[in-house]
């Protein structure tokens, strides 16, 4: 693909685990594969569907 072996992918991998952390890898994963299907579904054509709002843990309420 790149030319890239083993060895090369290990130390890119230290290097985005030293520079944004354990902690923060599966955000940027989650943010990465939805960024690639968005591109995949602008491409194919297909109708951007609204997205439901998200209901974050701030609003709920808690039980007395």
């Amino acid at each position: 693909m790149l030319g890239l072996g083993w060895m090369e992918m290990l130390v890119i991998l230290a290097i985005v685990l030293i520079i944004f952390g354990a902690s923060r890898l599966p955000e940027i994963g989650r943010g990465l594969g939805s960024g690639i299907q968005e591109f995949k579904k602008s491409v194919r054509g297909e109708p951007k569907k609204p997205e439901e709002p998200i209901e974050s843990d701030d609003k709920k309420e808690l039980p007395e």
